[in-house]
């Protein structure tokens, strides 16, 4: 395959889209959440990846922080992967990442991007699925469970969780290994 022909197979391809976000707390475990300029409903500080730079979701993540609230945060665990579907756009790949817990002071540094950001605050648990429309408030629901469960990133399809299923059969001898017998 040529240069040219590779090219071409590569722009040929389906898309998606990817984006990664930052799960910030205060001690009493309330979520910041903020509020951007361009659509309705809160969000949380993060932004799209620009994996065309080599970025990846956690320097996304971390980089998107920093441009938004004005905090350089080291991000923790990986709490959950959204794919998510939506109308008019590619699906997207949400990754959310844990940004620990701020200190009052932490809190009182932060600095809105105002060509983006209206504000910023911190929410109760409940009051997520008022403030995050649609798969982003379930999306940050099952980090938290995530986070509170130490068991690993969640794996959401729009928002909801996915449960594996069963391991496939191995098959016959020669299309996987032996038949159980």
């Amino acid at each position: 395959m040529t240069t040219t022909d590779y090219a071409a197979y590569i722009a040929g391809l389906p898309k998606v889209l990817a984006g990664a976000a930052a799960l910030l707390r205060d001690a009493s475990g309330r979520v910041l959440v903020v509020e951007p300029n361009y659509r309705e409903g809160w969000t949380l500080p993060g932004g799209t990846i620009e994996s065309d730079t080599g970025e990846t979701p956690r320097q996304a993540a971390r980089r998107e922080t920093a441009e938004e609230i004005g905090l350089d945060v080291e991000l923790g665990a990986l709490l959950a992967v959204d794919w998510a579907l939506g109308p008019g756009r590619p699906p997207i790949v949400a990754y959310v990442f844990d940004g620990g817990v701020l200190s009052p002071e932490r809190l009182g540094a932060i600095r809105l991007q105002e060509e983006e950001l209206l504000s910023w605050k911190l929410v109760t648990r409940e009051e997520i699925p008022a403030h995050l429309l649609g798969h982003l408030g379930t999306r940050v629901l099952a980090a938290l469970d995530a986070l509170g469960s130490g068991r690993g990133p969640a794996e959401l399809e729009n928002g909801q969780p996915q449960r594996p299923g069963p391991a496939p059969h191995p098959g016959p001898e020669g299309a996987g290994g032996p038949v159980p017998g």
